[in-house]
């Protein structure tokens, strides 16, 4: 006889009830924005299952319009959303994580949250493979074709400037001083757009500069 005390599937749940005073607390977002969120984010969790959270093929097909491509950088992007690593967003998640990347967010968050995306290992380092590995990501999200050794001369180049201890590897305090000096890495990590949210949502698209001008155009 089967067993009936599995995890239920991801359809089973739906969307929660949420408390916009709280978050607005917590985020930079207003109540107002939380609620526009809230829309937006059914709208996401929903594209594909109908069941209040945000799994990884609603993730990529809010990034790239189709939930078949996948590339590093949005894998990162949804681990680093998905805290509690359910392997779904819910809101709550959602609404934190969207908070880092708005223009008014703190520097240090960004930059805490940027290292967090190159340290693919979770060791608490960035290691020499691992940003090659992202630096390759984000050369193919840009359609940008470089050669490996193009890309070894960039990876060397940026151990040689931020690997100021010489251990072969970058911590939080070697990264920030590294940021510090190269502000344009986190570029990235911040969507204009999130400044204006109450009236209409754009695409969910958190690298595309072109979707980013259609919007302001």
């Amino acid at each position: 006889m089967g067993c009936f005390c599995s995890t239920p599937p991801k359809s089973y749940r739906k969307l929660p009830s949420f408390d916009p005073v709280a978050l607005a607390a917590e985020t930079p977002f207003t109540e107002n924005e939380v609620e526009a969120l809230y829309e937006l984010f059914s709208k996401l969790s929903s594209s594909v299952d109908d069941d209040g959270l945000i799994g990884k093929d609603e993730f990529h097909l809010a990034l790239f319009r189709d939930y078949d491509k996948r590339n590093l950088f949005a894998d990162r992007i949804f681990d680093l959303f998905d805290v509690n690593r359910s392997g779904h967003i819910d809101f709550s998640e959602f609404v934190r994580s969207l908070g880092v990347f708005h223009p008014k967010a703190p520097q240090a968050d960004k930059i805490l949250y940027a290292f967090r995306l190159y340290d693919l290992r979770r060791t608490g380092f960035i290691e020499r493979e691992e940003l090659k590995e992202m630096v390759s990501a984000l050369l193919n999200e840009s359609d940008l074709d470089l050669s490996d050794d193009i890309i070894e001369s960039m990876v060397d180049k940026t151990f040689t400037e931020a690997d100021t201890k010489g251990d072969g590897r970058i911590d939080q305090e070697e990264w920030k001083e590294y940021v510090d000096k190269n502000p344009s890495l986190l570029k990235n990590m911040t969507l204009p757009h999130l400044m204006d949210i109450t009236l209409r949502f754009p695409s969910f698209v958190m690298t595309s500069q072109v979707e980013e001008s259609h919007t302001t155009d």
